[in-house]
């Protein structure tokens, strides 16, 4: 990757970065950097101009930006690098340019093939927030945290409204964090049992919830032998906690991960014991679901509210079969038909939360926990030399083609697949 780190040499001596307008629908009022974080990164950079597009939907507005300092303006023409948060719409790419976004491409998502042609086709330097990772191969930013934290609490307010215990104010209407935290804390929380699946951001957002909350942590082996907790409880699952190798050897995570399709699933066993499932896991397709739609309908099942934060479709979970919205979060799944119902139509369905935005319902605290991290761990490379080659790695075109790391996607950018 020496000659990308030529191409950023070339542009960070005096660098402009400009602050996307989001485009995508619905609406995200996200942003990369809050006013402050903006201002603090110039302070910082002498050699750094910022720039923010007019914008009527971002959860910061344009005189945030413009009364500490930052210019407005709608032509993005002159910026060397442009950040947004989602997808960019094609006919907005400008052409030549060093773009920032979650392009949801890396998975060969049909729906975005189109979006990277155009990337191909103007000689863009896109850089994927997705796969930004450190030494350790681990990533270093994300929203992560937010879809966790905001999925739990859905979570919370789709058990109290199915079981009529009680009302939260929906996520989006709170201020902040603190608010929301403030809510979910003021309830009196029935003495259910949790399961959290997952080690990573998501998983550690949801427990961060929970635990505000004061639902108690209890182990693997507690959580399956009792059943009469006197207070709400959940556990933590990481992929051994459910899965084994087919033929008997002991889990190994790394092994797991190359090859998850010589494992098997034994997430059975928590179905008996279990109310409220919050999926914070990633999963691979060639790894074992979590439990099937024929289990779903076994007298065992006793699940009767996912929160499903990561919302893959027809994916691990039968009954995430498409995602829902902010305004709309709830659906139903009756495991006798398989098919989707208006939420809370029946006792005998299961309660679906399955929102694929969710830490817009918090757009500032997640932007501002999302600039942090960006302008600790990634602007010092993107302004310096790069040696660990941060965003190198992270680079899935460059000069009107895909980097050597991407190339598996050449038969999906060329429509083959």
């Amino acid at each position: 990757m020496v000659l990308m780190q030529v191409i950023l040499k070339s542009i960070h001596l005096n660098m402009k970065i400009g602050i996307l307008r989001e485009g995508k629908q619905p609406p995200d009022k996200r942003v990369p950097f809050s006013p402050k974080q903006c201002k603090e990164l110039m302070d910082k950079y002498p050699e750094l101009e910022i720039v923010v597009q007019t914008s009527n939907i971002r959860c910061y507005k344009d005189n945030e930006y413009f009364e500490v300092g930052i210019p407005v303006t709608e032509d993005m023409a002159d910026c060397d690098v442009l950040m947004g948060v989602k997808e960019v719409p094609k006919q907005d790419l400008i052409p030549d340019k060093t773009y920032f976004f979650f392009s949801h491409t890396i998975k060969k998502q049909f729906y975005n093939r189109k979006l990277l042609q155009e990337v191909v086709k103007k000689n863009i330097h896109l850089v994927d927030y997705e796969v930004l990772t450190g030494k350790d191969g681990l990533r270093i930013i994300g929203f992560g945290r937010f879809a966790g934290l905001v999925g739990a609490y859905n979570g919370w307010l789709t058990y109290g409204k199915r079981h009529q215990l009680f009302d939260l104010k929906p996520a989006h209407l709170c201020d902040d964090l603190v608010e929301m935290k403030q809510q979910a804390r003021s309830v009196d929380l029935p003495p259910v049992k949790i399961v959290v699946t997952g080690g990573g951001r998501v998983a550690n957002g949801a427990m961060e919830l929970l635990d505000a909350t004061g639902v108690q942590k209890v182990s693997v082996e507690d959580y399956l032998l009792t059943d009469d907790f006197s207070q709400p409880v959940y556990v933590q699952l990481n992929p051994g906690d459910y899965n084994q190798h087919k033929e008997g050897k002991l889990f190994d995570l790394h092994h797991f991960f190359q090859y998850p399709q010589k494992y098997k699933g034994n997430f059975s066993r928590f179905l008996p014991h279990t109310d409220l499932l919050v999926a914070a896991a990633f999963w691979d397709p060639k790894a074992p679901v979590l439990f099937t739609a024929e289990e779903m309908r076994g007298l065992d099942f006793k699940i009767d509210v996912i929160a499903d934060v990561t919302c893959d479709i027809e994916g691990s979970i039968p009954s995430t079969k498409r995602a829902s919205t902010i305004d709309n979060p709830f659906y139903d799944y009756n495991p006798d038909t398989g098919e989707l119902e208006e939420a809370f139509s029946s006792k005998e369905n299961i309660t679906v939360m399955a929102i694929d935005n969710l830490p817009c319902e918090l757009p500032k605290d997640a932007s501002i926990d999302f600039g942090k991290n960006l302008s600790e761990k990634v602007i010092p490379h993107l302004l310096g030399d790069d040696p660990d080659d941060i965003i190198g790695r992270a680079s899935i075109t460059n000069k009107g083609k895909l980097t050597e790391k991407f190339n598996y996607l050449s038969d999906y950018l060329e429509g083959k697949e």
